[in-house]
């Protein structure tokens, strides 16, 4: 009797040790497919006209620092998410120092070819915050 409560005790701490990991596997799967989600779907700070600001990232900023910058200037929401962003994108490696004029309607894509070393982007946004 006592072999079998013992027996029915020790299966039943295995059943919630199994139900917690479990609960625990799913909740940090929840948050890496939303992570992973906004990598490639995050939208603008705003969606109407939004507002320009002025940002100037300092030589040799790696891309969490300029993350960061953003971040705190409300141009986008996560330095981390903008990180993995950048990671991903085609301007991986190619964002430089300057003064930028950025919006908060831009996503971080946008802002990405902005900041970035072709010619498109880079010369037209550092000539504009120069003739200001």
């Amino acid at each position: 009797m006592k072999q079998a409560a013992l027996s029915m005790l020790a299966m039943s701490v295995r059943l919630l040790i199994f139900i917690a990991l479990l609960m625990l596997i799913l909740d940090y799967g929840k948050t890496a497919y939303s992570f992973g989600y906004r990598v490639f779907s995050e939208t603008p700070v705003s969606s109407e006209n939004g507002v320009d600001v002025v940002v100037t990232i300092p030589m040799g900023s790696s891309v969490k620092s300029i993350g960061k910058i953003l971040e705190d200037h409300g141009l986008i929401r996560d330095a981390k998410l903008f990180s993995v962003q950048e990671r991903l994108s085609a301007y991986h490696g190619k964002l430089q120092s300057g003064t930028y004029t950025l919006s908060t309607s831009m996503t971080a894509e946008e802002m990405m070819a902005v900041m970035a070393e072709d010619d498109s982007g880079t010369e037209e946004s550092k000539e504009n915050s120069d003739s200001k």
